[in-house]
């Protein structure tokens, strides 16, 4: 009998990057409406959508609990 591969992908951290995504949106957004008068905002809309990123890899690459 064939042992099932361990399967792969977390649902909760596809969650934590979906809200991270939304809130890098968020920021972007606000940023612009501000008229751009600080890039405190862009950046921070641009360190959530890296921490999307590693969290929606990292939800991939590690095995779940059996």
């Amino acid at each position: 009998m064939r042992e099932s591969s361990p399967r792969r992908g977390w649902v909760s951290l596809y969650a934590v990057a979906f809200m991270l995504l939304v809130g890098a949106g968020v920021a972007l957004v606000a940023s612009s409406a501000g008229a751009l008068r600080s890039i405190g905002l862009l950046w921070l809309s641009a360190l959530l959508s890296a921490a999307a990123i590693v969290a929606a890899v990292v939800a991939v690459v590690l095995p779940r609990r059996p």
